[in-house]
């Protein structure tokens, strides 16, 4: 991915939850993407770590947009109709990243995977899997 794509993909997420999340798109390809969050104290528990909403919303956001990067000839959108993660760490500093990646790309719905991981030490800390609902035009 060229790094004018990744700031366009960054820059659309401002003003929005992956721009207060400090979410960055750092690569993409042909159904798949990866992007990055910094772990600050607004997006941490009061006992200190990484929330779990937040790792939700890096994974979420990185499959959303390979979706929209992905969507089927004629489409217009999707929606999420289903989210799961399985939680196996946490981090209290640092940096977060995902890789997502399309597992079906039908006419009617796509299923992501995504595997979140904390970049300083490498350990995975959740994996994540959501089904979005491609959406046409009426008429």
């Amino acid at each position: 991915m060229t790094e004018n794509v990744g700031q366009q993909l960054t820059q659309i997420g401002q003003g929005r939850l992956p721009g207060h999340m400090g979410i960055v798109f750092t690569d993409a390809g042909d159904g798949w993407i990866e992007a990055e969050m910094p772990v600050r104290p607004e997006i941490m528990t009061a006992h200190g770590y990484l929330h779990a909403a937040s790792v939700i919303a890096l994974a979420d956001t990185a499959c959303g947009f390979g979706c929209m990067r992905s969507l089927p000839e004629g489409a217009q959108s999707f929606t999420t109709i289903e989210l799961k993660s399985n939680y196996l760490g946490t981090a209290r500093d640092g940096v977060v990243q995902t890789r997502a990646e399309l597992q079906h790309g039908g006419r009617m719905t796509q299923v992501w995977d995504a595997v979140v991981t904390h970049q300083e030490t490498g350990k995975k800390m959740a994996l994540f899997r959501c089904t979005q609902m491609i959406l046409y035009p009426r008429g």
